[in-house]
This record gives structure tokens, sequence and C-alpha cells, in this order.
């Protein structure tokens, strides 16, 4: 069977220039397979479009109103394969990134003008949440994980670690005492993430594994580490939260860090999820790119290959 959208090429052409011959040439093709396209044409939707002559070919009724349906129809095709071929060739289209509330706030946020401004075709959606998000579901291009990556097809790039620290205020260690081992914890108020499932489930775990559960409870727990570090630092108790949610209350002294007789959690360090497709639209490689430029070199998040 011979191609419809040449076939319709072939039509449009012939009707231009007036001659299968010309056409042909139009389209890089023999006189003899443009008249094959244009019979093929014809016998598929059973009307005859042109009237052929020795001298000229001359459009029926039926083939004048095809012929603009034609017209409509290559025009629309050509333009969706020059709009694909844009979005290959350079950054452009809608992007839709999705990252932790606080991370996101304090990390990507203030990434976004600089990043538009290189890449003015691109429209940003950024999308701030806590809880899990689905890539493939809910038609995220990226999104910034941290923490241990389940098995899946996605793809990831690593952007750095993000180490954990246990943290309170001054007051709090004045009045309660600085814990010196693990098992201390039990003794104070310990503010929990319980978007955690071992913060959530009364633990919380350190070695390098995470291999070591404490238990610890507190009058406190939140879904979103800001508002943890907002109680710590009125003195309310103990936080255990990654250094980009403490960086700047260690450095102000509002918050004072501790370590006990075994190591902070690993928490797995900072990912850029993506779709598995071989070829990535420009647009999500150089934000994936543009990622891994800005935050290795973001002490706050400790960022290190």
């Amino acid at each position: 069977m011979l191609d419809r959208y040449t076939s319709m090429q072939v039509f449009i052409q012939a009707a231009a220039k007036g001659s299968l011959s010309a056409a042909g040439r139009a389209l890089n093709i023999s006189p003899a397979m443009a008249s094959k396209h244009l019979t093929a044409l014809e016998t598929r939707l059973g009307a005859k479009l042109m009237n052929r002559t020795t001298r000229q070919l001359i459009l029926t009724d039926v083939g004048r109103d095809y012929l603009a349906a034609c017209q409509r129809i290559v025009r629309d095709i050509d333009e969706a394969e020059a709009e694909v071929s844009a979005h290959r060739n350079q950054a452009i289209g809608q992007l839709r990134v999705n990252a932790p509330l606080s991370f996101g706030t304090r990390f990507i946020a203030p990434l976004i003008p600089e990043f538009t401004r290189r890449y003015p075709l691109v429209e940003v959606e950024l999308g701030l949440s806590d809880t899990q998000q689905d890539l493939l579901t809910e038609n995220w291009d990226l999104i910034v994980r941290i923490g241990h990556l389940a098995d899946s097809d996605l793809r990831a790039r690593r952007l750095g670690n993000c180490p954990m620290h246990l943290c309170a205020s001054p007051d709090y260690l004045k009045k309660h005492g600085t814990p010196q081992r693990v098992t201390d914890l039990s003794n104070h108020n310990c503010l929990s993430y319980n978007l955690s499932a071992s913060q959530r489930s009364g633990f919380w775990a350190f070695g390098t594994h995470g291999e070591i559960q404490v238990p610890v409870s507190g009058n406190l727990s939140a879904n979103n580490g800001d508002a943890l570090l907002a109680a710590a630092i009125q003195g309310q108790g103990i936080i255990y939260q990654p250094n980009f949610i403490v960086a700047d209350a260690l450095a102000s002294g509002a918050l004072v860090a501790f370590t006990l007789d075994h190591p902070s959690q690993d928490l797995g360090g900072l990912h850029v999820l993506f779709a598995p497709d071989r070829r990535l639209p420009l647009k999500v490689r150089v934000m994936i790119d543009y990622l891994v430029e800005v935050l290795e070199g973001t002490q706050k998040c400790q960022i290190s290959k």
C-alpha cells in the first residue's frame, strides 16, 4: 500500500503545478510513481479527483473540496513535525519539576529565575510536596528526592550527599543536658518527622545503614522539617534533621549540633529522577545539568560527588 501522506503531497503538487511530472520532480519521485500515488488515492476514496488530458490536469468538484482538506492535513503534520524537531534541538515547552517542600523552597525555587534566563522558551511548573509523587502517572518531568531510592524503571542522577544532624537550642541543652549516647535520647523530648517511616513509628535510626533503632518520644511530630525546626529553636526539644534544614540555625547559634556514640544515619543522598526514555527532551536534560552544576557547590546541602 502506498503511503497516504505522500499521495496527498502528490495530489497537492499536481493541483498546484498542473502536471504529474512536475509534482514528481517537486517530491523527487518519478512521474510514473506520482501517477500511481494519485491513482491509489482515487481508488481509496472511490472518487475521481482530477480529469487528466494530454496537456493538463483539471480538478473535479470532489477534488477541489478534497484538496482543501489535504492542504490542511499536510500543513498540520508538517507543523507537528517541526514542533517536535524544535523541542529536540532547543530547550522549549513546559517543564514540570517536583521537589520536597523545605528543600525545594530553599534550593530549587531560587534557581528558577537564572534557569529561565538561560532558557527563555522553557516554562517551569514547580511542585513542592513532602509526600511521595509518582513521576509517570502524575506527569512530572523531574522529581528531586532525598533518601534511599526504591527499585523502579526510573533513571536517577545523584546530586550529592545529605547528612543528618541531631540539634537542639542552647537553652534546651542547658536545661536538660546534652545526650552522650543514643540511649540517652529516651530521657529527652524528641520531635519527629512523621513522613519518615522510622521516626513515624517512634524510632530514630543510627549507624551508616540505620541498623541501630532507638526508641524515642516527644510532644510534637510534623510532616514538615521547618515546623520541627521552629519548635526546636524555641527550645521545645531535640530534632534529627538533614543539614539543609538546620544549616542556617547552626550557623547563627540558634541551634547546637551534637554527636552520640553511634554515627547519624546515612540518609541515602540527593537525587533527581526522570523517565527511562533513551532520548530525553532537551528541556529535561538542561535542567538536570543545571541542578548538578549549582547544587554540587552548595555547602548547606553538603553536596559532594
